[in-house]
């Protein structure tokens, strides 16, 4: 289908209690939350946030694409009982099984017992759970990236996308119209009732922001699904939150690839950040000890940064780029210092996963901030191939040797010139 034709009948939406035409025979059968102002505890939403869920009608059946939050089962139902009869349910496809997807799925499954569900094989297991003992009262059709199911004239076509952001994640692509059902991929928390793209108000924040809270810890997974994607002569994009994406659907796939890329590259540079915060001074020094050292090392560009001078948010953005981060912080009163921790906490938000990781700092009695901080990196699925460095009391000479040696050994790692050794929580605790 060309994209003139997606013009030409672009219908002006109904009022909210009703469905909205997408296309002649696609429709939109979710529900508004305008109300809503925190989502999952993850983000804000100044705007509410929409379900989208849709209805497929094809020549030998109608499919339904997901569902809604269980609070909004009702109006849900009554959009889909407005365009297709329950005994007319051919087909059930779930993108993904979080609750604001799922929610009315077993009561659906009750009024269409004869549907076939078709999901990734990773949602299995939460099916089974949110089913529980009905589970093998239905037709349950694990899919993968390729398969195809027929509506008779219109073809089902599933694309696996794991990890944007659960690991059920898939997109379906309605092969004769060019729509793409992509989940939560190009979704957004804003509730407009005119829901296309091209009708409702500004939106772009709430675009990027959802990308940013959601999919900015899974940025590498995008990139894939954008791979699988990006083939497919794409004329709508349907998400499950916000507005439907009919206008100029490649210039959204163009923007999800700038989102998801590398925000600045040193060429092939490897590089390493070294960020700290110091009580007295000592910390500072073995700071500048280790990116002295470090920086010896050919192909590895150093940076160094006191977490005292700046907020924490571009730190984030820094660390998000880099290859390696080498943190530093005094022990007080057992513990890494709170700005560590904050700034520990937001990299939940970000893709840390195979990134270098090490931990250094000062102490003057216990020292324990240097593993928790070391465990905490492990947490955030980074390699930590060298214990950490830790210092009593002010660094001496043969101290700040040592330091400048860690860095040119973690400059090293960055560039494969060292052989790893991994560490694991156990060793850790002997130390």
């Amino acid at each position: 289908m060309s994209a003139a034709a997606v013009t030409s009948i672009r219908p002006q939406p109904l009022p909210p209690e009703g469905p909205v035409g997408i296309v002649p025979g696609v429709h939109w059968i979710g529900a508004f939350d305008p109300g809503l102002r925190s989502f999952d505890t993850l983000m804000k939403t100044a705007n509410g946030t929409s379900y989208n869920a849709y209805a497929v009608r094809g020549s030998e059946g109608v499919a339904v694409i997901d569902t809604v939050d269980a609070a909004h089962a009702d109006s849900f139902f009554a959009r889909l009982e407005a365009v297709a009869h329950y005994d007319e349910i051919t087909r059930i496809v779930l993108n993904h099984l979080e609750p604001d997807h799922s929610g009315a799925l077993p009561e659906l499954l009750r009024r269409a017992p004869q549907a076939e569900v078709h999901l990734s094989p990773r949602g299995l297991q939460i099916l089974r759970a949110l089913l529980g003992s009905d589970f093998d009262r239905y037709r349950i059709v694990p899919v993968t990236t390729g398969a195809e199911v027929t509506l008779g004239d219109r073809t089902l076509r599933f694309l696996t996308t794991p990890n944007v952001h659960w690991p059920d994640t898939q997109c379906t692509f309605l092969v004769e119209d060019g729509l793409l059902f992509t989940c939560d991929l190009f979704g957004s928390h804003y509730c407009d009732e005119r829901l296309f793209d091209d009708q409702v108000g500004d939106f772009r924040f709430a675009l990027d922001h959802y990308f940013d809270r959601l999919m900015r810890p899974f940025r590498s997974s995008v990139r894939t699904a954008l791979d699988l994607i990006e083939p497919f002569d794409v004329t709508i994009i349907a998400p499950s939150h916000g507005p439907i994406l009919r206008t100029d659907p490649r210039a959204y796939l163009r923007h999800y690839r700038r989102l998801a890329g590398p925000r600045f590259t040193f060429g092939t540079d490897r590089t390493l950040a070294i960020l700290y915060i110091s009580a007295h001074g000592a910390t500072g020094r073995l700071a500048r000890a280790i990116r002295d050292g470090a920086a010896e090392e050919p192909g590895v560009r150093v940076s160094l940064f006191d977490l005292e001078g700046g907020e924490l948010h571009p730190f984030i953005d820094l660390i998000e780029e880099v290859d390696g981060i080498a943190l530093g912080t005094p022990t007080i009163n057992g513990d890494a210092v709170r700005a560590v921790w904050e700034l520990l906490a937001q990299l939940v938000d970000i893709e840390t996963r195979g990134k270098l990781g090490a931990a250094f700092g000062s102490y003057g009695w216990s020292g324990e901030a240097v593993r928790q901080v070391e465990a905490r990196l492990q947490g955030l699925g980074m390699r930590l191939p060298e214990p950490g460095l830790r210092v009593k009391f002010e660094p001496s000479d043969a101290d700040l040797d040592e330091a400048r040696a860690f860095g040119r050994r973690l400059a090293a790692h960055l560039t494969g010139r060292a052989v790893p050794r991994e560490i694991d929580l156990a060793e850790l605790a002997a130390r």
